[in-house]
């Protein structure tokens, strides 16, 4: 299958300065840049990569978190098969107004299946006011993935987006309109145990 024969539509929400612009510069160019300006709007990469043997493009739409873009968000999140609900662990606050993006994924997403992963970034800075347990915590009440990560040192970065994607793929209904003429066929579903739950919280 060609690498753009599957486009899967990614979004990073969160609240303002959690790193979410940080996190995708990482995770599409490598690199990182400590001090990115807010993003104005919506911000959009594409990413190609290859798992578990597959070839997606990846469609990745960077939320603004203030505030006053709050009314732009509902019509991007129509569609999108991946939500990336992040948070800085070194404030509280951006971790406790995670409820709020909740909510307003129930009510705009139009896929009741979508995939959501609850990523703590920031793992890098010594402050931190969220300890990893209660993150793992929040994410098992809510069904959600989860994993810590670090936009700065790379740490978690690139396995956050795999995990997220297979998790995907292991979800017909998301995708499989798409891909059904192209042949794309299903990972089998013993494929799911290679996930590493040191750094991974895979939950049905």
């Amino acid at each position: 299958m060609e690498a753009s024969g599957l486009t899967l539509k990614l979004l990073l929400v969160g609240d303002s300065a959690v790193g979410k612009s940080s996190l995708l510069l990482r995770f599409t160019d490598g690199s990182f840049e400590p001090c990115l300006k807010p993003t104005i709007g919506v911000d959009f990469k594409v990413k190609k990569m290859v798992v578990d043997g597959h070839a997606v493009q990846l469609a990745i739409w960077d939320t603004a978190g203030q505030e006053r873009f709050r009314t732009l968000a509902p019509s991007y999140y129509r569609g999108a098969q991946g939500v990336v609900l992040v948070y800085d662990v070194t404030r509280k606050d951006t971790f406790t107004g995670l409820e709020s993006w909740l909510n307003e994924l129930e009510t705009y997403t139009n896929k009741s299946n979508t995939v959501k992963m609850l990523v703590g970034n920031k793992t890098d800075k010594p402050d931190r006011e969220v300890e990893r347990r209660e993150g793992l915590q929040f994410a098992r009440k809510r069904s959600l993935l989860f994993i810590e990560t670090s936009a700065k040192t790379e740490d978690g970065v690139q396995h956050a987006f795999e995990e997220l994607v297979i998790k995907i793929l292991q979800t017909p209904g998301l995708w499989d309109k798409s891909t059904k003429k192209q042949g794309f066929q299903l990972m089998e579903s013993s494929q799911q145990e290679k996930s590493l739950c040191s750094a991974y919280c895979p939950l049905s």
